[in-house]
């Protein structure tokens, strides 16, 4: 597969970016999942930039080197579970977005965004709550961190929807020349 060498540079940017953003979550710990949060939004910038397989690939890399570098490795697991949830967002809008049979697209996308979110979401909660909360958990704290996820997934989303929309449509035409 042929990468041009403006695509490669472009992505090495992001990758740096996402590392410098997941080292400031390690410093600055009150705001950990805020960049955590912008470390994974590079992700989305690869998928819509070069497509879901480059963008699948700029994940992989992304993560594993922030892996490497990242002093909590807590954190990059944060940092690949939310951006496993941007690719398979993208990917399925997408499905929906080159669908005819779908009559209500945002309606299923929703659905569909929370359906993945709470595939990656609730089995970590249950699992590995750790990764989550620190103190003891029972089915009452449970119950809450369950329905707290499901709000700051809506405002992650949003999150993201307006860092691409107005943030990354403002500097895009200048970092990629379009």
């Amino acid at each position: 597969m042929y990468v041009g060498t403006k695509k490669m540079a472009t992505a090495g940017l992001l990758v740096a970016f996402s590392v410098i953003m997941m080292l400031l979550s390690s410093v600055v710990e009150t705001s950990s999942l805020f960049f955590i949060g912008a470390a994974s939004f590079c992700v989305g910038i690869a998928v819509r930039e070069w497509g879901l397989k480059l963008g699948f690939a700029f994940l992989v890399a992304s993560t594993g080197l922030n892996f490497l570098v990242a002093p909590s490795k807590l954190y990059c697991f944060t940092l690949a579970g939310m951006g496993i949830y941007i690719w398979l967002a993208e990917w399925l809008w997408e499905q929906l977005a080159g669908s005819e049979k779908v009559k209500n697209r945002m309606v299923v996308l929703w659905i569909g965004k929370y359906f993945i979110f709470n595939l990656l979401y609730v089995p970590t909660l249950f699992l590995a709550p750790r990764i989550l909360f620190t103190g003891k958990i029972n089915g009452l704290s449970a119950m809450l961190l369950l329905f707290l996820g499901q709000a700051v997934f809506y405002i992650y989303d949003m999150a993201y929807r307006y860092f691409q929309a107005q943030i990354w449509g403002r500097f895009r035409g200048k970092i990629l020349g379009k």
